[in-house]
């Protein structure tokens, strides 16, 4: 009889948290299903740093008399860079193997290939054009409200591969970060993150009044329906997640909140 693995301790759920969704210089010191449970969990605390990070990067441009649209551009390209781009080349992945009409073993052979189709490229130039979009315009109403955009979206984002890594998802492939995640966060404890989540959103926006603090929290909220309705048509197709399927999960949520921030 082998033994049990250790339960994971906070600082075992934070290493797989920014060491597998940053590329902060972060050692991995477990890769289980017991640290993925943690990881998972931790993961909306990755959105909030990358999301900071980057709402601080426009607010700086702006503050040196860069415009709101550089400061924008610089808020969406920052989370690319700290995460090596991995949710945004998901986000192509998933948008070919679904755009491609294939049954699941043959659309998931054509999210492994390393070229971005058509339906990819289409997918990625809209999304980011949506999310510059978004910032310039929280950025033209003063750097504090465009860099609580950036930090919604950013918390937005992993808070929807939480609740994708809860119990009763599946691994569509049986390898791969997917497979390690997948399943791993109890229900209720993902519940619990999303209304988490929610509070510290409209934590974030109670500077700006309740009215920022409900628009904020409605908008993370509202991102992770979005997100959930993805999650759902992605289990049809494929039979369940892959890494590419949390990417994509992650900017569907980002830039929903985005635009839901965009229409108060």
């Amino acid at each position: 009889m082998t033994d049990a693995p250790s339960p994971a301790t906070p600082a075992d759920a934070l290493r797989f948290a920014f060491g597998t969704l940053t590329v902060l210089p972060v050692r991995l010191t477990r890769w289980d299903r017991t640290a993925a449970r943690g990881g998972m969990l931790a993961a909306p605390l990755a959105g909030l740093a990358v999301g900071a990070a980057a709402g601080a990067a426009g607010w700086l441009l702006l503050l040196l008399g860069a415009g709101p649209l550089l400061a924008a551009v610089a808020a969406a390209a920052l989370p690319a860079v700290l995460t090596r781009g991995l949710h945004l080349d998901g986000l192509a992945d998933v948008a070919d193997g679904l755009g491609s009409g294939r049954p699941a073993e043959d659309a998931l052979r054509i999210m492994k290939q390393s070229d971005i189709g058509p339906f990819g490229v289409i997918t990625l130039v809209f999304v980011l054009l949506g999310q510059v979009a978004v910032l310039a315009g929280q950025y033209a109403a003063g750097g504090a409200r465009g860099f609580l955009a950036a930090l919604v979206a950013g918390l937005a984002a992993r808070c929807a591969l939480t609740l994708a890594a809860r119990a009763g998802v599946p691994a569509a492939r049986p390898e791969g970060l997917g497979a390690a995640v997948a399943g791993v966060v109890p229900v209720r404890a993902a519940v619990a993150v999303l209304v988490a989540a929610a509070g510290a959103a409209a934590a974030a926006g109670a500077a700006a009044g309740p009215y920022g603090a409900a628009r904020a929290a409605a908008a993370v909220l509202a991102a992770l329906v979005l997100a959930e309705l993805l999650l759902r048509h992605c289990r049809r197709r494929f039979g369940g997640v892959t890494g590419d399927v949390f990417g994509a999960l992650a900017e569907t949520a980002a830039t929903s909140a985005l635009i839901v921030l965009a229409l108060g």
